[in-house]
Order: C-alpha cells, then sequence, then structure tokens
C-alpha cells in the first residue's frame, strides 16, 4: 500500500516538520499516532513506515518497512509507505564510512539496508513494546507474558489489535532499550513479500517527474550548452511562427521554449536551430587515458607487503585492461517541474539525493524511473524555477530523448596497468594496478554542493581495486584523468569496472600456472570463505567443466558492499560475430536476507542490466557529450536475447549487505573468461570488443 497525495506519492506528508512528542518528524492524520520517526499506526490498523530511500525499482520501499512489520510483528496486508520528511533524522547513517559529506540522504551503492536495517529493527522494537506495555496494561499482566504477530498482542487467547492500542501507547514514554525479537516462528524476514510499489507500477498510477500535472500548467523544451560551451546563435522568427508558443528564455547556458504543449515547445526549438559552441574533444577517449597513465606520476592508495621487493630480479605477468565511459541511457528523459506563487516556490524532481544542497523553496522528490543512477543530480531544477517565476506559470521542463543522451553524466571509465607475479603452488606472490579514472560520484556530490569536481581520487573512484584474495604483497595506485565531461555516478561503479579487471587477469595468471581457473582462485581464497562458497556453489549449478580450451565457460567472483558473488556464464560468438551469453549461474551471499524474492530480482535485474552494458557500442564523443542515438537503433538486448538465469541465495547469518548493484559486478569478466575458453579471444576491452581481442 502506498500512501500519496496532492501531485505524487506521499508529497503532501513528507516534506514539512510537525514537532509531536517523542520527538518524531512525522505528520500524522486523524486517527494516526506516531512511533519515533520512521512508524506511524491508525486506528483501523493500518501501519505507515517512513522511507528515507529513493525508491529507483531496486524494492527498497518493500524491503525497509518489511523489516518494520517482522520486528513489530505486524500482518505484511496492513503495511503502507511514504517517503520520508526531508530532515536530518533520515540522513544515511553509512555517508561518514562511504567517505560522503555527513547528514546526508542519498541512495547509492546499495546502502540502503546496510545503512537501516539497524534503525528500523530499533524503531520497530521500541514501537512493539509500547504497544505491549499499553496491553499489558489493560491486562494487569507482565510484558513478559505478551508477544506480538499478524498486528495483535496476545496473551494467551486474549487478543487486541495494533489499533486498539495505538492511542494508548503512543502516549507512554519509550523504552531506553528495547529488546530485538529472539523467537524464529511467524517472521516475515527473508519471505518474498509481494512488493509495495508493483500494483501502482503495473496500473500507471505510480507517479513520476513526467506524470506531474498542476492546475494552469505550461510545457518546455530546452537545449542546453555543452561543457565549456555557449549559446551563440538562434532563429528567433522561427519560433515565432510556432502556435501555441507562450515564452522564451535564452541565455548563455541553455535556451528553453514554453509552450502550450511539450510537443509545440520542441519543434519550435527545432525550428530555432540552436547553435552553441564547444570544446573539441576525440570522438573515442582511450588516448586520454593512455596519456595520464604515461604522464602523471602515480599517488598510491593501498599497499600491504613489498610489492617491489617481491618481484625484484623477476620478470611479472602484466597486461592492460580499459573500460571505456559508460553510459545510463534509461528511457526516462531529464525532467522538473516548477510553481511560484505566494507561499514560495515549490520543486518537483527525481532524485537521490532529496535535500541535498542548496535548493530554492520546497523540493517534491519524485521516483526516478532510471535506476542506475543518472537521478543523482537534478539539473533541470534551475531552469524549471527560472521559466515558472517568469511566466507566472508552473512548468514541467523536459529534455527530448536525444538531448538527455547528450547531457548524460557518465560513468568515468578506468585504464588498468596490471602485474602480478605468480608464487608457489599457484598462489599469486604480488599483486600491482596502476589505473588512470576519474571519480564519478565524488562529481556528482561536488556538483550538489555547487563545487567542482574532486582533483584528488578519493576512495569512491577506487572502491573495488583491491582484490578479494590472500596475496602478500599488493599495490594500487592511482593517476586522475581529465574527462571532456561532467562524470557521474553509476549504479556497480566503480567495483564493476574493477571486477572486470581483476577477474579476467587472474584467469590469465591461472593459465600461466597451468591451473583450472576456480582451483587458481581457490588456493587464493582462505581469508575469504564466503566468496570462496559462492564459487563453489556457482560451478556445482552449472556443472563447472574447468573452463578449458573450447569450453563455453567462464567463471568470476566479487566482494562488493558487504556481499558475495561468484558467476558462471556460458556465452559464444555467434554467425553475426558478436558476443552471445546463453545461460548465467550466480550463487549469493548477502549476509541475512529480508526479502528472497528482491535479492533474486535486482541479482537477475543487474546481470541483464550488466549484459546491455558490456555489449553495446561505445557512443562517438563531440564537445565533451555523447552524440545521441536513436533508441532504436542503439541496440539494446532483446528479450529473446535474454539468456537463463539461476540465483541461488546463500543462507548466512552475517550482517545485511547489498545487493541492487551486485549482480552488475561479475558478469563481463564471466563472459570474457567464456569467450576466451571458446575462441581463445582475450578480450581486455569494455564494452567487449571482439576486433580488439587478442
Amino acid at each position: 500500500m502506498l500512501i500519496g497525495g496532492g501531485a505524487g506519492v506521499g508529497l503532501v506528508v513528507a516534506f514539512a516538520l510537525w514537532p509531536r512528542h517523542w520527538k518524531s518528524d512525522l505528520a500524522t492524520r486523524s486517527g494516526e499516532n506516531s512511533f519515533g520517526s520512521f512508524i506511524k499506526v491508525a486506528r483501523d490498523g493500518r501501519i505507515t513506515v517512513a522511507v528515507p530511500q529513493v525508491e529507483t525499482g531496486q524494492g527498497i520501499w518493500t524491503g525497509l518497512p518489511q523489516i518494520v512489520a517482522d520486528e513489530l510483528g505486524a500482518a505484511w496486508e496492513t503495511i503502507a509507505v511514504e517517503p520520508a520528511p526531508l530532515t536530518k533524522a533520515y540522513a544515511n547513517p553509512l555517508a561518514e564510512e562511504e567517505g560522503w559529506p555527513t547528514d546526508i540522504r542519498l541512495t547509492a551503492n546499495s546502502t540502503s539496508v546496510r545503512a537501516f536495517e539497524n534503525p528500523l529493527r530499533e524503531a520497530a522494537a521500541t514501537a512493539r513494546a509500547m504497544l505491549v506495555g499499553a496491553a499489558a496494561d489493560r491486562w494487569n499482566v507482565d510484558s513478559s507474558e505478551c508477544d506480538t504477530a499478524d498486528g495483535f498482542v496476545i496473551n494467551g487467547v486474549r487478543t487486541f489489535t495494533f489499533g486498539e492500542l495505538a492511542e494508548e501507547a503512543a502516549s507512554r514514554s519509550p523504552p531506553r532499550h528495547a529488546p530485538l525479537r529472539q523467537t524464529k516462528k511467524e517472521r516475515l524476514i527473508g519471505q518474498p513479500l509481494q512488493r509495495l510499489d508493483g500494483s501502482a507500477k503495473a496500473d500507471g498510477s505510480w507517479r513520476f517527474a513526467g506524470d506531474v500535472r498542476l492546475p494552469g500548467m505550461l510545457y518546455a523544451s530546452a537545449r542546453l550548452a555543452p561543457p565549456g560551451g555557449r549559446l551563440q546563435e538562434f532563429d528567433r522568427d522561427a519560433i515565432g511562427r510556432i502556435p501555441g508558443v507562450r515564452h522564451l528564455s535564452a541565455n548563455d547556458h541553455w535556451i528553453a521554449v514554453v509552450a502550450s504543449s511539450w510537443w509545440t515547445a520542441e519543434r519550435a526549438l527545432e525550428a530555432a536551430s540552436p547553435r552553441f559552441s564547444g570544446q573539441r574533444s576525440a570522438a573515442d577517449l582511450r588516448s586520454l587515458f593512455d596519456h595520464s597513465i604515461t604522464n602523471i606520476a602515480p599517488i598510491e592508495y593501498f599497499a600491504v607487503g613489498n610489492y617491489d621487493g617481491a618481484v625484484a630480479g623477476s620478470r611479472p605477468i602484466s597486461a592492460t585492461y580499459y573500460a571505456a565511459p559508460s553510459q545510463h541511457l534509461g528511457l526516462e528523459p531529464l525532467s522538473a517541474i516548477a510553481r511560484v506563487g505566494a507561499g514560495g516556490a515549490e520543486l518537483w524532481v527525481p532524485t537521490l539525493a532529496p535535500g541535498f544542497g542548496a535548493q530554492e523553496g520546497r523540493l517534491y522528490p519524485m521516483p526516478s524511473g532510471e535506476p542506475a543512477g543518472r537521478a543523482m543530480t537534478a539539473e533541470l531544477g534551475p531552469i524549471a524555477l527560472a521559466l515558472a517565476k517568469v511566466t507566472g506559470r508552473p512548468v514541467q521542463v523536459a529534455l527530448s530523448q536525444s538531448a538527455s543522451q547528450n547531457h548524460e553524466r557518465a560513468s568515468p571509465g578506468a585504464l588498468a596497468q596490471m602485474s602480478a607475479l605468480p608464487g608457489g603452488g599457484g598462489i599469486t606472490a604480488a599483486w600491482a594496478v596502476r589505473v588512470a579514472t576519474a571519480d564519478g560520484l565524488g562529481s556528482s556530490l561536488a556538483r550538489l554542493e555547487g563545487n567542482d569536481a574532486p582533483s584528488k581520487l578519493g576512495r569512491s573512484a577506487l572502491d573495488g581495486s583491491v582484490p578479494p584474495y590472500s596475496i602478500p604483497n599488493v599495490r594500487i595506485e592511482s593517476v586522475p584523468v581529465e574527462l571532456p565531461f561532467a562524470a557521474g555516478y553509476m549504479r556497480g561503479s566503480p567495483p564493476r569496472e574493477f571486477a572486470f579487471f581483476t577477474e579476467c587477469f587472474i584467469d590469465e595468471l591461472a593459465a600461466a600456472a597451468g591451473m583450472e581457473p576456480l582451483a587458481f582462485r581457490m588456493s587464493m581464497l582462505g581469508g575469504n570463505g564466503r566468496l570462496a562458497r559462492c564459487l563453489q556453489a556457482a560451478a556445482r549449478l552449472a556443472q563447472w567443466d574447468g573452463g578449458a580450451p573450447g569450453s563455453t565457460l567462464g567463471i568470476a567472483g566479487a566482494s562488493a558492499f558487504g556481499s558475495h558473488i561468484g558467476l558462471v556464464a556460458a556465452a559464444s560468438i555467434g554467425d553475426d560475430q558478436r558476443v552471445k551469453v546463453h545461460r548465467l549461474i550466480a550463487a549469493v551471499d548477502c549476509g541475512r536476507v529480508i526479502n528472497s524474492g528482491l535479492v533474486a530480482q535486482q541479482i537477475e535485474a543487474g546481470l541483464i542490466w550488466a549484459i546491455a552494458q558490456a555489449t553495446l557500442a561505445s557512443p562517438e564523443w563531440i564537445a565533451g557529450m555523447p552524440r545521441a542515438r536513436a533508441v532504436g537503433a542503439i541496440d539494446f538486448p532483446r528479450l529473446g536475447d535474454a539468456p537463463q538465469i539461476v540465483v541461488e541465495i546463500i543462507p548466512s547469518s552475517a550482517t545485511p549487505g547489498g545487493v541492487s548493484g551486485l549482480g552488475t559486478l561479475p558478469l563481463a569478466p564471466a563472459v570474457a573468461n567464456a569467450i576466451h575458453a571458446g575462441s581463445g579471444k582475450r578480450l581486455r576491452s569494455l564494452p567487449l570488443d571482439l576486433a580488439a581481442a587478442s
């Protein structure tokens, strides 16, 4: 059940601060009582969970409420969800650990369950203790004699519904340390419960920014200047000849036409033929990475042991890998809606960082229709506000699909020089990586604060660069790359790129050592038993044949976001000389599972998304922008091309890990290793390029 109001899901109830006893930031309707900042219980028994994280399709508006329902002892059919208010109470608890600014509300890096499981369990346990206490007082029994299940407080055959107790319970003083549930009976945790957002998405009532409609609203289309460029000229007369045009705004950085419909505004812009200046950039950006890694002194990011001492007098095996900058290529075009009235400015935008950075007026964060991270920054917001001010009407501004592609915040890509020294018995004695890259997430966070991209590479640019294997001597070095575009956050990156480098190079080392790839990995996983179990489970399910020459199977693994995954891919080169993925067998250890259905969905979705990222051709870059391609011409994988996918979830009592980006990591290396086994071609570039194979 979704709680909503106004022009979008949960907008009216979610974005103002109502002071209440017990320091709740939640707004309550008649008949509702708040229990802290996450839970409301209504007189009719409905339980509403305030979710701080943005729903991007990863199922977090189901997973987080499921944690509350389980700990509270509620019935799933009584659970509703609404977006949490934009207050500091809902800042991501992992921000400091992730190296982000503190007090930030951010949905990224598969942190949602990891960040909010404990706060939500504690909140639910406290609410449960208060409900039980109210019932125990009515029955004149000790609280220890009562329990909760299916939305009732139970004492023998006597019951009260949560709704009957809510008002009395909410007036009680909360216990300082409420005990968490210990029983294993009738638990909701781990079950594949139905998604709360599923029905709304199926019937079209789930609202994205493009669905917002306000009284008297006008529509705008815009063109933005390339990086470092300016608007030079346009045909004003051509715009005036289009019926329905209401307003034209233009400055150095953008031009926008406001009209009675978006299509009218877009036609007027096309007729105006705006022309921008721009800096010349290479069509293929590989040369920028080559230049940086050759000419810039590296900075050491991580070191253990003594790499130089270990390789002295020997000749390490080496290889160079490259992952090109990649686009999100979401179907949702960039959009924003603004209204300016006597009460101030209001802004509706899809964003993964609601309330972060300077925002004018009241912000209504909308769900993102693009699941891979493009909504980290909402650069159309200021344009929508400017147009609403000058027209005196609500304005929805949206870019065309082509313009949205032009102004991608692509992942920065990376070039890695890999070196390793085999030791006795297949053990790798030394491992070194020198990587040239930029900071995608760091650049997004900087833009949110109104700053330039960071000049130094921090953790967010090198996350995943340290191999998950027990290697005694390791050195990771980095050099920055100056890119002609503004890089941004992307789901699974940069661990996705580093998994490709690491797991493909591991296969090269196994071949050099004359060892079977799985056995070679297992010999170095003594310190990472969870990843070892994932690799073994995937190999067993896939009937791993050793990946010997002539095989169509490749194997890869990854540890990230507190989780682990092993993957066996069956892949080959088709008659059309393109990579074809036939079957994917994954084994996942993501710790204690909240919703097994969501885990399987996210692993499968991540694998499918990663197939597209690994096989779609890179765009041509012009003036620091990717040249737009018609969606039908991009050659996305079709439904008929989808491989068979099997996902096994390994039971674990460990702390829950993240999964939304996990499935994206091992796909490319497993497929590349399968292609090498079957054809002898070693693929060292992403997207996978058979023409460049060695």
